[in-house]
């Protein structure tokens, strides 16, 4: 059986079994359905008033949820048999603290009974996913905007960015912000435009329009990458990846490149371009197609978390063991 791959973030969950040129087997809101006081579940027309989200800006905050969610995917939706449990490796947000490290290995080894574990930083596994170990991730998640430089498979946290804005508040920002517009047409026609005039991927270039007082991501990604070694900078800039829901939304990498024709030739990033054998959309799940590349290695090499490590060592295993 192959290793199952998890990603989860605030908005989607990506899971399925480690093959890496396809895209994962399972794309589903990263939702759960509140319980009612007699033990059942919400009728579905209340679904909207009563879902719990596991996740906020990319780290678990309702464990509890997250337990149920992960019953779903892996029982229901992956197939595993309980008495069965097979390995598994997740995908960590940028600086997630080690005491969410441990409660997760505690969650797979003690409840869901796994034979393996193994996690590993998405800054990390998205340049996996374009055949890179070394390069900048930019990653536009919802709740959250995260820019890593990473110097042969090692995030230098030191010079890392996490802004606590992305697709939900630059969505609820905008829409609260445009007003409706009606225009009339040469042949008499009245259009209405309303948040049409100002996007949310256009916000990310020019915060401002938000009403906030910051620099776009271009700006951002290269003062991140200033704050390492000068030896290291061509590379970083060079291999920039985009990656995230709202990178993936039509004309974001041009508008991007764009902003970025606007750096002098010193600074000036560069996208690398994902492989032509890779799945369609890889921008939106590239941290799990970098761990369905990662689980090829760590677990058939015995790199893993195993039981035994486990039983042995607890929870803080998973710092000596996963990088």
């Amino acid at each position: 059986m192959e290793a199952a791959v998890v990603d989860a973030g605030s908005k989607f969950l990506k899971a399925g079994p480690a093959i890496p040129d396809q895209a994962p087997a399972m794309i589903i809101p990263t939702q759960m359905k509140r319980m009612l006081e007699d033990g059942s579940m919400a009728d579905n027309s209340l679904c909207e008033d009563i879902t719990v989200d596991p996740v906020e800006r990319g780290f678990i905050r309702d464990w509890d949820a997250m337990e149920d969610l992960l019953q779903h995917v892996l029982y229901t939706g992956l197939g595993w048999e309980i008495g069965n449990e097979g390995q598994i490796l997740f995908t960590d947000p940028l600086s997630t603290p080690k005491s969410f490290r441990e409660q997760l290995v505690q969650l797979m080894f003690e409840t869901f009974n796994i034979s393996g574990f193994y996690a590993s930083e998405q800054a990390v596994l998205s340049l996996y996913a374009v055949g890179r170990i070394s390069g900048c991730t930019v990653d536009i998640g919802h709740g959250k905007i995260d820019i890593a430089p990473v110097i042969e498979g090692a995030v230098q946290h030191i010079a890392s960015r996490r802004f606590e804005i992305g697709d939900e508040l630059a969505y609820e920002k905008t829409k609260n912000s445009c007003q409706i517009e009606k225009h009339t047409l040469p042949d008499g026609q009245v259009i209405t435009i309303g948040r049409e005039k100002y996007t949310v991927g256009e916000a990310l270039f020019q915060p401002s329009l938000l009403s906030l007082d910051a620099h776009g991501i271009v700006e951002q990604l290269v003062r991140s990458i200033s704050t390492v070694s000068s030896d290291n900078h061509r590379q970083l800039l060079e291999n920039t990846v985009l990656c995230g829901g709202t990178a993936s939304m039509p004309g974001f990498e041009e508008r991007f490149q764009k902003e970025a024709s606007l750096c002098s030739s010193a600074i000036r990033p560069a996208l690398v371009k994902p492989p032509e054998y890779m799945p369609e959309n890889l921008t939106m799940y590239s941290a799990w197609v970098g761990g369905a590349i990662l689980a090829k290695v760590v677990f058939p090499q015995n790199q893993h978390v195993t039981k035994a490590d486990y039983d042995e060592t607890g929870p803080s295993i998973v710092h000596r063991k996963c990088f």
